[in-house]
This record gives structure tokens, C-alpha cells and sequence, in this order.
């Protein structure tokens, strides 16, 4: 069930806006392509790159270690790649959250080895409590504590990625709310 607003749209709205700012600051001299992690980044994606006034290239993947639980089962499955070539390019690989960092160290692990020029990972939101391997966060939003959050792309069994602000989700053991 939902429970309290963590993150209001308002506080979204300024986080977003302050990471769009930082971003085109360093994409002076750059080529870059932005990957959003799909599904959960698509809100923060959109947001952010409509905010940024620099000529990009924008592609998606699709990784998963959730399923319909509120526990990363450890296990990260690809299902979507990217379709544009990032060698030599400068990528932005645009996460919702990063909570373990399993997803996320597998997805840069891959375009690593496409030989991309630089490889920077833009997160919405960063749970640095839950941390399993270390990630690199270059460019974070919001800190949050261990909370299990839906709203703004993020879900809970593929529901409430529709809220315009973060809440917190309050899992009754059942796997469908």
C-alpha cells in the first residue's frame, strides 16, 4: 500500500533542473549519448533531457533484478539493448535509482565493452545504504534512506510508475498490491 510522500513534485522538479544544469555544463567538447534504463528512468529521462540544450543522441535498455517483489533477487536479466553504436562516445547512462548497484554495475560492465569514449551514470535518486557492489554515481538528484519508494517511473510490480511524486510503499506480503 502507499504511505507517506518522500519526495514531492515540486523537490523533483528542482532536482531535476539542478542536474540538467551540471550536465550541459560538461558536455562542452562532447559527443554523448544518453541511455535511459528502461523502465523505471523514463519520467526522470524525459525530464531531464528536455532540459538539456545540448545536440544528443538518446537510446534505451532494459535491464531487471526485481520482478514483483520489493527485494532485488541478485540476479540481473537484459531485456532490451541499446541500438546505436557508443563507441568513441561520450555516454550518460540515466537510472531512476540505484539501490544495490547490481543492475547498474552489469549495464555499464556492457557498454564498457563497446568501447564507448566515457561512460557517467546519472541517477534521479541514490540509496548509498543498500550498496552491494560499488558504482560510480556521478551525477545524483536525491540521497534517500533505505525506504522501498514508487512514483516517478519507479513501481511496485509494474504499478505506480504513474505518481508525480515519490512515495513510500508499504509491501502487505502480497505479491500485486
Amino acid at each position: 500500500m502507499l504511505g507517506e510522500t518522500v519526495i514531492t513534485r515540486a523537490e523533483l522538479e528542482r532536482a531535476v533542473e539542478a542536474l540538467a544544469r551540471t550536465i550541459e555544463a560538461d558536455l562542452e567538447g562532447r559527443d554523448p549519448v544518453f541511455i535511459c534504463v528502461l523502465k523505471g528512468a523514463v519520467y526522470f529521462f524525459t525530464a531531464l533531457t528536455q532540459r538539456i540544450r545540448h545536440p544528443m543522441v538518446v537510446d534505451f535498455i532494459q535491464a531487471s533484478s526485481y520482478g514483483a517483489t520489493t527485494e532485488s533477487s541478485g540476479t540481473v536479466t537484459l531485456i532490451k539493448d541499446v541500438t546505436v553504436d557508443i563507441a568513441g562516445k561520450d555516454v550518460y547512462v540515466v537510472e531512476d535509482i540505484v539501490d544495490t548497484g547490481l543492475t547498474l554495475a552489469d549495464v555499464v560492465a556492457l557498454l564498457r565493452a563497446r568501447h564507448p569514449r566515457s561512460v557517467q551514470v546519472v541517477a534521479l535518486l541514490s540509496k548509498p545504504s543498500r550498496r552491494k557492489v560499488a558504482v560510480a554515481v556521478d551525477f545524483t538528484g536525491i540521497e534517500i534512506e533505505d525506504r522501498f519508494v514508487v512514483g516517478f517511473g519507479l513501481d511496485f510490480a509494474e504499478r505506480f510508475r504513474n505518481l508525480p511524486e515519490i512515495r513510500e510503499f508499504v509491501s502487505d506480503g502480497e505479491a500485486t498490491p
